[in-house]
Order: C-alpha cells, then structure tokens, then sequence
C-alpha cells in the first residue's frame, strides 16, 4: 500500500485533533506503518525519529520487547473486568508500586483514563472533600499560561487564550495566578507574592491550585524554579487550599529526577500522572492523593459522601500490566542517571542555536530542553515550516507555535540525538 492510498482512505472519514483539517487540501498526513526504538516508518519505508516521542508518552520506544511481551500476555489471561466490586493483580500491584515511589505520604490511588480525566478527578476530589468539611469552595485557582488538558474542567483551570474565548460559557470558576517569568529564584518568589495576595482576598472561596511542576510543556515550554513549588505548597497550607500537581508530561523521569515535585522537595494533595505512565502503549491514568483525603469520603452508604466518579475503563488490566513493565525497566536500568548523562548530551548539542539571530532563548529542563524563536508572526507558520523541513529529513517535531522543542524517548542514541537536532538546527538556520 501506499502513503497516498491510506492518506485518501483516512481523509474519508477521521477528524484529526489539534488539526484545522482544511490544511490536508496541502499539507500530507504521514501515514505510519510500524514503529520501533525511536523510529517511525511509513507506507512507502521513509523513516523518521520521533524526537517528542508521540506526544511525550513515549518513554522506551516503540515496539518495546519486554513492554510488548507484558501486554501480550495478560492479553491472554485478563483484557478486563469492570473495577467496581472487582479487582485484579495488575491494578492492585500497580497502586502499590506507585504508592512507594511518589513523594511524601501519597497513599491511595484512583485510576482514570488519561490526562484530562485525571485533572478532572483531581479537581472534582478536592471540591468535594472540602464539601465534605462543611466548606463550599467552587473557585481554582492556576497558573497563567497553564494547560491542563481538554475537557470542560480540565479547559477551566488552563489559560489557553482561545479555548477560554471559545467556551467560556460554559466553563466552571477559575483564578489565574502569575506563573514566575523566568527560570531565576528571584522570579519565583515574586510570583509567590502574588500568589499570597489573591489568597488573602478568595482563600475561603478556592478549593485547590492546580500547577504543571517546573515546565509548563503545552505553555510552549516555559520553564520555573523549584523554589515557586516550595512557596506554593507552604502557602496552599496556611491557607487551606490543595496543592494539586499535573505531573502528567513531567513525570517518570522527564524533568532529571522520577517526579518533578522531588526537586523541590515538596508533597502535593494530589498527584495527577498518565502519558509515560503506560511508556505510550496504554491510555491509563492515575490521581494519587493521601490517607486523609481518602478518609473525607469514608462514610455509610446513605450519607451521601462517597466520591462521584467512574470510567468504564476504569483500572484496565491491560493498561496496568503496561504501567509495572515501566516501572521495571526504571527499577532494571537506573533510567534516572542514564537519563541526566543523555540531558548532558541534549545540553551541549543545543548551544548552537544561541547563535542564531532569531532565537530569543534556549533552556532546558531534563529531557526537555526548547529553542524560543522571535521576529515571526503568527501567520508566518513558523511552526510548520520547521516541520515540513526536517520531515524531508527523517525528523519528526512538532513545534508549539514559534517554541522547537525536543522530548525524545529516552532510548535514543547519542547518533539519533544529534541527528535530530542537527537537523533542526538546520531547519531554524533556513528561516
């Protein structure tokens, strides 16, 4: 088969996301065939590295043997079970692993589906728990420049200028507080400030501050201190507001440590995870929360506390038999220090760009690491120019409108690292 026969058969009938679809009457979709390591393939045997492994779920790569084989084999003995009133091995040894490696006294969990899902869980748990206490607090409280995801509360707490515009009326209460402007302590503390002054005034109104630690990734990668963390946690204390973290891009190992809140020293009241959770198999979501949140909910069936949410999906076996091969492959290859020597490489092939007369910035956190441009319009489709370039190429990126960004899959090579971003170099050079 080829390229243009699947683009044709898929142009009948899917709608794309994050696609004006208008833009296939030029742009070609790339027809993917198989995977495997860092490498996509089409129809027609072009090969192209995945340098933000598809959407940064994709922590081993592709066609990973042992994460494979795990699917394939609970696949033949359990591919569901609904997880009211039941249970399976898979979720339960899951929920325990995870309960040991989180920080701080995290200790029960609650599956979702995906991202979104999980914010939802996590902002509708803090609602009702504070409820529950006999407090009504329907305001949240986030970070300006913030994404948390694309369902209706998860589009509430993020401050996407065109969602907000588009659905406003129908999004449910939300604060924005100044996330710190740049990576330097001294802006982290200012934006604390700020945050302590509209808790002054709407604290007994706001049930939780949901933030995306160190790196807003979909806020075209912007980056902060983890003193911010630090403050922000003391403060949503004092004032007994939830700190919900959104570690669902940042986690499993991304930001140079497993967790992101792990650099700041600091314990949400919810966690939120999925993306690498499954290493990109699996759509599987977790919100980890503690003992004493669990217990808010802990009541007789009548009284009406219990918490009011559930997914078909709900805790899938196939889904949590992907997650414990994860957590193997951290366990087995000290992924943790593999990873920060693979930043360094990331870190010294990046310096180039700052030579560019268009670039404004280059910063990295981790494996994340993002090239800022400057001087182009919005309607100079940047973004896409730097696409179409270094696909010709044999490279995959997607830049988030005038940021280039690179989050590969932890797997690569130091050869496929420099290919990759060689080439986007390239391609930046060629504007």
């Amino acid at each position: 088969m080829k390229n243009s026969e699947m683009i044709q058969r898929d142009l009948a009938h899917i709608w794309h996301p994050c696609t004006q679809m208008k833009d296939h009457e030029s742009l070609p979709l790339v027809p993917v065939k198989r995977a495997e390591g860092v490498w996509l393939e089409d129809f027609e045997g072009n090969r192209y590295i995945d340098g933000i492994s598809s959407w940064w779920v994709n922590l081993f790569g592709h066609a990973n043997p042992y994460i494979s084989a795990k699917l394939a084999e609970q696949a033949s003995t359990l591919e569901h079970v609904l997880l009211a009133g039941f249970t399976h091995e898979p979720a339960v040894t899951l929920a325990e692993r995870l309960c040991e490696i989180v920080p701080g006294d995290l200790n029960k969990v609650f599956f979702a589906d995906n991202g979104s899902s999980a914010v939802e869980v996590a902002l509708k748990m803090s609602y009702h728990a504070h409820l529950n206490n006999g407090k009504d607090r329907p305001l949240f409280l986030s970070l300006t420049n913030s994404y948390h995801g694309e369902t209706i509360g998860a589009l509430s707490v993020g401050d996407v200028e065109l969602y907000k515009k588009t659905y406003e009326q129908i999004l449910i209460r939300s604060v924005q507080t100044p996330v710190p402007k740049d990576r330097t302590y001294e802006a982290a503390e200012e934006a604390a400030e700020q945050l302590e002054n509209i808790l002054k005034t709407l604290s007994t109104r706001i049930s939780a501050l949901i933030v995306e630690p160190l790196v807003q990734c979909a806020g075209s990668m912007h980056m902060y201190h983890p003193h911010y963390l630090v403050r922000a946690r003391e403060l949503c204390k004092r004032y007994d507001i939830h700190l919900i973290a959104d570690e669902i891009a940042v986690g499993f190992g991304r930001t140079g440590t497993m967790f992101a809140c792990e650099q700041a020293g600091v314990s949400p009241d919810f966690l939120c995870l999925s993306k690498g959770l499954t290493g990109g198999y699996m759509p599987l979501a977790v919100v980890v929360t503690t003992d004493e949140m669990y217990k808010r909910f802990y009541c007789d069936y009548l009284e009406y506390k219990a918490f009011l949410h559930s997914h078909s999906y709900t805790g899938n076996p196939l889904g949590c038999s992907c997650a414990n091969a994860v957590l193997d492959i951290f366990e087995r290859d000290d992924v943790i220090v593999s990873n920060r020597e693979k930043a360094e490489w990331m870190h010294e092939m990046i310096k180039p760009f700052e030579t560019l007369s268009c670039v404004k910035e280059v910063r990295q956190t981790g494996m994340i690491a993002a090239v800022e441009l400057e001087g182009f319009a919005p309607k100079d489709r940047v973004n896409l120019e730097i696409f179409q370039y270094c696909l010709k190429r044999g490279v995959f990126v997607r830049p988030l409108g005038s940021v280039l960004y690179f989050m590969p899959p932890y797997i690569i090579s130091y050869e496929e690292m420099k290919q990759l971003i060689e080439t986007a170099y390239e391609a930046v050079k060629s504007l």
